[in-house]
């Protein structure tokens, strides 16, 4: 596909995504999503003809003027919009499918000094919320939506919405989500979940404090039960003494 192509077809995807867009002469001058992106093109053809130097020193110069960090090897696929575009960081592993919209602040990056895959991967039509974090190497399916300032650390299937931190999915389908599962087998990242684990704890601590509640009512049922005998008793003799004067 041409440059030429490629920008037309940008400017329309502003268009599409951005109702305070104005004509495409506006948009080509005055969007640095679409900077960044343009300039990841010879960015991208230079790391992988070997000129990794170059590549990323021009990486850093398309930062300087946009406020977008793109590495040299990540890969990003048609109609890519970076809206806003400030302080979005993308890793070097990352590969982005088409029609994907990320909005300001987003970093797609890694957890740690991984070697090889150590970035997300986003299917087609993947939408980051502003300053989320989708981190490690992850997929995202076709279609996701994240939530703005959650955090993404594990696999996410297609059609989900995630959000929160860490990331939940909370609908999937159209359909809302009371409480997820996933397969261990699909997640080649494990991280702590405190928020998860508290939450285990405080269900064992509701069950545990339930049991003790049923234990302390019949124990007040069998004291209820022992002062009615005993009071009954008592009722006996105060008549018997009664009677015997």
């Amino acid at each position: 596909m041409s440059f030429i192509t490629t920008v037309r077809e940008d400017i329309a995807t502003v268009k599409t995504h951005d109702p305070a867009a104005q004509s495409g002469f506006v948009i080509a001058l005055s969007y640095p999503g679409l900077h960044a992106k343009w300039m990841h093109t010879p960015e991208h053809w230079l790391w992988e003809h070997g000129a990794h130097g170059p590549a990323r020193v021009l990486s850093q110069v398309t930062r300087f003027f946009t406020g977008v960090e793109i590495h040299p090897a990540a890969q990003l696929g048609r109609r890519f919009f970076i809206d806003h575009a400030m302080g979005v960081v993308i890793g070097e592993t990352t590969v982005v499918g088409d029609d994907c919209v990320l909005y300001q602040g987003v970093t797609l990056g890694g957890t740690g000094k991984e070697c090889g895959k150590r970035h997300p991967t986003l299917g087609n039509n993947v939408t980051v919320g502003a300053g989320a974090k989708v981190l490690g190497n992850i997929h995202l399916g076709d279609n996701v939506k994240v939530g703005g300032n959650s955090v993404v650390v594990k696999d996410v299937p297609d059609n989900c919405t995630v959000v929160g931190v860490p990331g939940r999915i909370v609908r999937r389908n159209g359909c809302r989500i009371v409480e997820e599962s996933f397969e261990a087998k699909q997640h080649r990242l494990s991280m702590p979940d405190p928020v998860e684990e508290q939450s285990r704890v405080n269900r064992e601590g509701i069950k545990s404090n339930r049991r003790r509640i049923r234990e302390l009512e019949q124990q007040i049922n069998d004291m209820e039960q022992q002062l009615a005998e005993i009071t009954r008793l008592v009722e006996q003799l105060v008549e018997q003494r009664g009677a015997q004067r």
